[in-house]
């Protein structure tokens, strides 16, 4: 069903160590307009849908949005994996330290764990539609914060790429949401 290629949409190659910029990248891994929330929502919502043209857009972009926790994830650990103990704690992130080491647990960049309550499946095509550009706008405007609070060009591109990518999605669900209510679905 799947193939899994052992390479990143975007490939994420950052060369110094940034541990607070590591720590505000988690709220797109973990928090509540993360690729995590999208990529779990758009599977979720795709049972759904009435069609295989909606149930194949939203799982195709699902399994992007998880390609996306993997770039995020990435970058999370090419910016700490050089860092110590004293170093993660002075950015903030002792508490996640203590729990989980060096590896990524899906929180937000307060340390709030991931949860499903960040988002919703109504079973109302047009309802979880909506919801679903929503949430891509919401994302792109994390990336675009995330991109005013970096300062190396290693990031700033990744998270380039991964803004475009929300407003490529965002137009997509549009496009699906037009195509079904000219369909008659209220």
């Amino acid at each position: 069903m799947f193939k899994y290629v052992k390479q990143l949409n975007y490939p994420v190659n950052i060369k110094k160590k940034d541990v607070k910029m590591a720590k505000y990248l988690l709220t797109q891994f973990g928090g509540a307009n993360s690729e995590l929330a999208a990529a779990l929502r758009y599977f979720s919502q795709k049972f759904s849908m009435p069609d295989d043209y909606g149930k194949s857009l939203l799982n195709d972009i699902a399994c992007e949005e998880i390609g996306h926790c993997e770039m995020i994830a990435s970058m999370v650990h090419q910016l700490t994996k050089d860092a110590s103990a004293k170093e993660l704690e002075e950015a903030g992130l002792g508490s996640t330290y203590s729990e989980h080491g060096k590896g990524t647990y899906p929180s937000n960049a307060d340390g709030v764990p991931f949860t499903v309550t960040y988002f919703s499946v109504t079973g109302d095509v047009l309802a979880d539609i909506s919801e679903d550009m929503a949430a891509e706008q919401k994302a792109r405007a994390v990336y675009e914060n995330l991109i005013d609070l970096a300062t190396d060009e290693d990031v700033l591109r990744v998270l380039l790429f991964l803004r475009q990518r929300e407003i490529v999605h965002f137009n997509r669900f549009k496009e699906l949401y037009d195509y079904y209510k000219k369909k008659g679905y209220e």
